[in-house]
Formats: C-alpha cells, structure tokens, sequence
C-alpha cells in the first residue's frame, strides 16, 4: 500500500513538473474592468483561466509556451449580442428554404462559426435559426466544431404573419397553421407555452419580433405585432426560467409595448422616437444597434433581383436610418450593447461595427466596453467572461494597433485564444 502511494505521489509531481502554461507577452494590454489601456504586461493562462497578470514580459520555464504580443494591444474576447449563426444573404437564400435540410444548414454553419471565432468574436448570442443553432452550440462547447461560445434563442418566436412566422410568403398549400412549437403565438397562453419550448429544446434566451422586419417576405416592417398581454406572458414565463429576453423592433410603438413588459435587449430599434428612448432609460433596457445590418440591406437593395421586391422595399427605407437613429440614441444616453446582426451582413465581418459605432459618434473604448463587460454582464457571465482578470475564462484577442488610434484594427484581428486554446496567431 505504502509503495502505491509513493508511486501515485511520484506520478502526480511529474504532472505537476510538466504542466504547461502559457505566457502572453502584452505591449499594450485594454484593461475593461477601469476603460484603460496598459503597457507591457504579460497574461500567464493554465487550462482555460487566467492565472496571472504580470508587470513586464515575463516568459516563465522552459516547459511553458511564450507567445510574443509585444507589438499588439490585447483585449477581451469580444461578444456579439445578435447573429444569425446558421445563415448568411445571398440571391439563393430565401430558395434555400425549400432546398436545404436540416443537415445542410448545419454543415454550413460551421462555416460561419469558424469566421466569427477568427474574427475576435469568442462569443456571440444566436437570436433565431431553425434550432440547428442549438445543436451547434453544443458541439462547439464539446471541441467537435471551432466557433465561438453561442448563447442561442434556438426559433425565434413570433405571431401569425409576422416578422418570425416561418410560413410568411410560401404557396397556400405550405402555409398552414404553425402554433408555439414553431414559434407562433397568438395568445398569452400561447406565448407561455412558446418560451417553455425553447426551454425544453435547448435555448439560453428568448428571442421575439415585436414589429415587423425587413428581411422577412412580408410587406409591413415596423408595426406592432404583440398585444401588451402577450408580451407580459413571455417576460413572466423567461424570468421564471432564467432566460434574458430580446425584442427584435424597427417601429416605435411595437418598442414601447416591449420595453414596458420588461424586455431587456431591443434589437435594431431603426425607427425609435425620443419618448421612447427616454423609456428606455428609465426601465435600465439595452439597445443593441445592429448598425451593420441596415447598412448591408440598403446595399442588398440596390442590386438587381438580390432580394424579393417586397423585401428591397423595406430595405431602401429603413436600411439607411440605423446609423442615424444610433448616434440620436447614444448621445440621449440609452444603454448601449454591441451587435452586428451578423447573417444579414456577411459573417467575420462583425467588427466593422466598431467603426460605425465611432462614425456615429460612440467613442472607441465605449463601443468596446459594449462589445465586453456590458454583454457579459446581460448573459450573466460577468465573472467569467469581459474582462482580462485572474480566474476569468482565457478568451482574448490582439490587434495590430491600439483601437483609439486606428479603429478599424478591430476589422483585422491578429491573435485570437478561447478557453486557453490558440486559434489564430
């Protein structure tokens, strides 16, 4: 007995001897805890956490691994709060409904998980898909797939003909009668049973279209498209199981209703009155601009046959308000939450944001604290995710510039780390 637990005890100090970490040598390092940017410290991560922070380039024992950033500014993973994981415009998309299955959307999204991880983005919240989504987010966490922590709405959820009926547009003899489980409500009950679904397929979050939208086959984009009890019932039955809400909303009223219910994020907000953006103050509710988007519609629009004619309508409308509607927002002070609606525009390019945000008027360290420590604190993973901080997970990023100097350095990330694994370097 005695000499197995020599041997044990042996064993586990070779472990323990050869146990790598790796040291991350810093030039600058974006401190998001304080908004500051530090010079020349070195991040020493074990396993997937940070275990230290150091003064210096320090670069440890000959068993650990040193990467050299010393030329770069390193920074927190970054976190879309609103993609579409699983699809992407194309002038073949809205046939694809009818040609790809379930399988084909999946191999394809892996396509898109892997830009949007190389991008910098090491963690994105999925706002609706047809819950392939969910499935992708569960191999990604098991390693079978590379792509970004995906914190999914699985089907979004929506009413009869609106923004998220997924029937909106097909021939009479597929428009049938879809009801909660494929995310159409028409009842607060209805509504009830619709989160409750989500929550039994999977999902972390509940996604709603509370006015009509611009890329769905239907012609009005930006009524309101639930009744106040409706949405009542679905902010009661989230916060009953936890899940953060979301609104997508292009017109006021439909905004108004869902700030009210106590909807925590709304997604796009294009055509907000200042009423309204003073509610949004009041009730501590998130805008998350999307300026992307409208950017990548108006230009959709303007190609031949690229979209059906009653999208394109919508597109050339609403499309060329979002930069405008976010300064207006930003400078009143609304809460503020970074998201590209990656899906629409082209994904990997999710950190061109960051540059329409500062065109906007939003000044650079804001619009990455927007894309770091606000998001994490919204998805509950303020103690883990945000901030480079000891015990906090190793998701981190370097560019080749400091971001307030050259914004658009955060369009070309250099470095990327999730969970303590390189990906890019």
């Amino acid at each position: 007995m005695k000499n197995r637990i020599t041997f044990l005890m042996l064993v586990l100090g070779t472990i323990q001897i050869f146990a790598q970490d790796t040291y991350l040598q810093c030039g600058e390092l974006f401190d998001s805890e304080n908004g500051k940017f530090l010079s020349e410290r070195t991040i020493v991560v074990s396993g997937n956490k940070i275990k230290s922070i150091e003064k210096g380039f320090l670069s440890g024992t000959d068993a650990d691994t040193v990467v050299d950033l010393r030329s770069k500014t390193v920074l927190p993973g970054f976190i879309d709060m609103h993609v579409h994981i699983e699809s992407e415009s194309s002038p073949t998309r809205y046939l694809e409904r009818f040609t790809n299955n379930d399988v084909d959307v999946a191999f394809q999204s892996t396509v898109y998980a892997k830009r949007t991880l190389m991008a910098g983005f090491t963690a994105v919240r999925d706002l609706g898909g047809s819950g392939v989504n969910i499935a992708l987010g569960k191999a990604i966490n098991k390693g079978v797939v590379m792509g970004p922590r995906i914190f999914t709405a699985g089907k979004a959820i929506g009413t009869t003909g609106g923004h998220a009926d997924p029937t909106n547009g097909v021939r009479k003899e597929l428009m049938h009668d879809p009801g909660p489980k494929e995310g159409v409500v028409n009842s607060p009950e209805d509504a009830r049973k619709a989160v409750r679904q989500r929550y039994k397929n999977g999902a972390d979050v509940i996604k709603i279209t509370a006015t009509g939208g611009v890329m769905s086959v239907a012609k009005n984009g930006q009524n309101p498209q639930f009744t106040a009890e409706e949405l009542k019932a679905i902010v009661e039955t989230a916060n009953d199981y936890g899940m953060l809400t979301a609104a997508h909303a292009h017109g006021d009223e439909g905004m108004r209703r869902a700030i009210i219910a106590g909807i925590k994020t709304i997604e796009h907000g294009t055509l907000m009155e200042e009423p309204t953006m003073e509610l949004m103050i009041k009730y501590n509710t998130y805008l998350v601009p999307t300026i992307s988007a409208g950017k990548a519609a108006a230009a959709m629009a303007e190609i031949p046959n690229f979209l059906p004619a009653v999208v394109a309508k919508k597109a050339k409308e609403i499309g060329p308000i979002s930069e405008k509607n976010f300064k207006r927002a930003y400078e009143k002070g609304v809460p503020i939450a970074f998201g590209t609606d990656a899906g629409v525009s082209a994904h990997g390019d999710n950190g061109k944001e960051f540059t329409f945000m500062h065109e906007a008027g939003m000044p650079v360290v804001a619009a990455l604290l927007s894309a770091t420590t606000t998001p994490a604190k919204l998805l509950g993973m303020d103690k883990e995710l945000g901030i480079l901080k000891v015990g906090y997970l190793a998701d981190i990023v370097a560019v080749d510039q400091n971001p307030v100097k050259n914004v658009r350095t955060l369009e070309s990330v250099s470095f990327v780390m999730k969970d303590g694994k390189v990906y890019k370097q």
